[in-house]
């Protein structure tokens, strides 16, 4: 088998693991969070920041090194303005990724202490909001990317 297309479907998976990890992540944390749910929060954000752990996180480096090794293999210019858009968006994405992390960790925190007194603190709404606020120009460059990535835009070479 051909080892670029390998490694083309490694980076194709890896990317669609990415984008579903983290809309399903968003997707159940927001519906845990509008439903009032102690419980419901609680188990959810337990797995939110297991989910980023076994996936995302996985997802994020294979991205990178396959990306990469794609750009040796077909001889793209890291000095090209495709390349230098890409990278960008990749660095903004890991710039929201990484406090949204350690907001997971408050949450999930937050919502534990909740199980005890049934009551969610004030802090839980707000480390929500910018949670939510992180992922939103983080999953818009996602979708930038793949369509930088599908449709070449941009020179890339330089």
């Amino acid at each position: 088998m051909d080892s670029y297309f390998t490694l083309k479907l490694i980076h194709v998976l890896s990317a669609t693991i990415l984008t579903g990890t983290g809309i399903g992540i968003a997707f159940f944390m927001f519906m845990a969070n509008l439903s009032s749910n102690v419980q419901a929060i609680a188990v959810t954000a337990r797995h939110v920041v297991l989910a980023d752990w076994l996936f995302t996180a996985p997802a994020v480096v294979i991205q990178f090194i396959s990306g990469i090794m794609l750009m040796e293999i077909l001889g793209f210019t890291y000095t090209s303005i495709w390349f230098q858009v890409v990278i960008g968006l990749f660095l903004l994405i890991g710039a929201c990724w990484l406090p949204v992390i350690y907001i997971q960790y408050k949450i999930r925190e937050l919502a534990f202490q909740a199980l005890e007194t049934n009551e969610i603190d004030p802090k839980f709404k707000k480390l929500m909001m910018i949670w939510t606020s992180l992922g939103i120009p983080a999953f818009i460059s996602i979708i930038i990317i793949y369509w930088i990535m599908i449709f070449k835009p941009l020179p890339i070479s330089s």
